[in-house]
């Protein structure tokens, strides 16, 4: 079981790294619901796209014309590549997210992926966190490092598999994707991921506010099984004791911290494969961060 200064380390680090909006945000709405939210020097930006949108102190709205998926898309690109021309934005990764009130919904828009963080809308990913069964019956995870170049948390630990649900593509498809890019496990074995449950992010970053569901699975490899990156992405992995990757989540500094987003998502396999001993004082704490937030999280919907 995992020591109880670790739990807490892992708490006090995830807690604040995790933590709820504190600024004040406007929506972006659509037909009365909010597809964003912006802060107030992001919406004075916005507003110089006054042929986009109509700013708003409360609220801003796409001006009258821009009505419907196409129309929103078409503008949101044209905006999206200025916004990045100007160096607002994250790397440019060419690539759509779609953007609805919920996984599944018809989308209001497409957005460029390094803006979806600037205009805050919900974006939806799929981790895979892949396990061993060991000969003394203890359970192993395979931890990937990020490389220099990725456009986010560079050169940071991940879980061994993780990305982005882009407009066209479904979870399972985007666990198979990126399953053969990342680590080189090829589709059958890919495909026998388990989806063992969501876990949500919401807060506030350098590049806008993190709005993110993330779709968590667990993937169990051949013990002689061993990762190869195929596009880069990876520049390395170790494969260690379940228990042990806690010590690695609960870093905040140092050369071995893990992504917020792969924390909560081996957190939420060490609660569920009893890593962390069900009468821990902090177990109920380390529970609530991984449970879906929505009471009280207007951005988190």
């Amino acid at each position: 079981m995992i020591p109880s200064d670790v739990l807490a380390a892992i708490h006090a680090r995830l807690a604040r790294e995790l933590a709820l909006p504190t600024s004040v945000l406007r929506p972006l709405r659509i037909d009365g619901v909010a597809a964003g939210w912006v802060d107030d020097v992001r919406a004075s930006r916005i507003a110089k796209f006054d042929d986009v949108f109509d700013v708003a102190h409360d609220c801003i709205v796409f001006a009258a014309g821009i009505d419907d998926r196409a129309s929103r898309t078409a503008a949101m690109a044209r905006v999206a590549r200025v916004l990045a021309d100007d160096g607002l934005l994250t790397r440019w990764r060419d690539e759509r997210y779609k953007v609805a009130h919920q996984f599944g919904a018809e989308p209001w828009f497409e957005l460029e992926r390094a803006a979806a963080r600037y205009f805050g809308v919900l974006t939806h990913a799929a981790h895979v966190n892949g396990l061993v069964r060991c000969p003394d019956g203890g359970i192993a995870m395979w931890i990937a490092r990020r490389s220099d170049t990725k456009a986010i948390d560079p050169g940071m630990l991940d879980n061994l598999v993780g990305g982005g649900i882009a407009a066209g593509q479904s979870v399972a498809s985007t666990v198979i994707k990126e399953a053969y890019e990342e680590a080189g496990i090829d589709s059958p074995l890919a495909a026998r991921s388990i989806e063992v449950g969501i876990v949500r992010i919401c807060r506030e970053q350098p590049d806008g506010l993190q709005r993110e569901t993330i779709f968590a699975h667990d993937l169990w490899l051949p013990r002689d099984f061993s990762p190869a990156c195929r596009d880069g992405e990876a520049v390395g992995h170790r494969l260690m004791p379940l228990a042990q990757t806690a010590a690695l989540i609960a870093n905040s500094t140092g050369p071995n911290v893990v992504t917020a987003d792969a924390s909560l998502v081996i957190l939420d396999c060490l609660l569920r494969h009893v890593a962390i001993a069900s009468d821990s004082p902090l177990r109920r704490e380390l529970e609530a961060l991984c449970t879906p937030r929505n009471e009280g999280c207007a951005f988190a919907t």
